[in-house]
């Protein structure tokens, strides 16, 4: 009983400082979910800026693949079709593989900065 006494007379005696040290590690908090949020906010950009480089290398490079294999086969239905049906097919293997491609290895990326960041 007497241990209890003695806490709380000492909790009492440091209310201030107890006060300002929790206030404190709020502010910590804050300040790394800031830091979190802006660099979350910078991948999320450059994520979006390059995708759309890469959809409009992928637009002219089927644009590329279409018009030569028309001219190879001398129909542009012919060249067009081929060239939607191997776009088709790689969607399809994305979509198959996208977790070997895609959520794993950004699963890798967040948990190694996540880590790299408490050391």
């Amino acid at each position: 009983m007497e241990s209890e006494q003695t806490m709380i007379e000492f909790l009492l005696s440091n209310k201030k400082l107890l006060q300002e040290y929790v206030e404190l590690r709020i502010d910590i908090f804050k300040m790394e979910l800031l830091r979190t949020n802006a660099k979350t906010s910078g991948i999320v950009v450059w994520l979006v800026v390059s995708l759309f480089m890469l959809f409009l290398i992928l637009l002219f490079a089927g644009f590329t693949v279409s018009f030569w294999l028309s001219d190879l086969l001398h129909s542009n239905t012919a060249g067009f079709g081929i060239t939607t049906g191997i776009l088709i097919l790689i969607t399809l293997l994305i979509t198959l593989f996208r977790k070997a491609f895609f959520i794993h290895p950004v699963i890798r990326i967040v948990l190694k900065q996540n880590s790299d960041e408490e050391n």
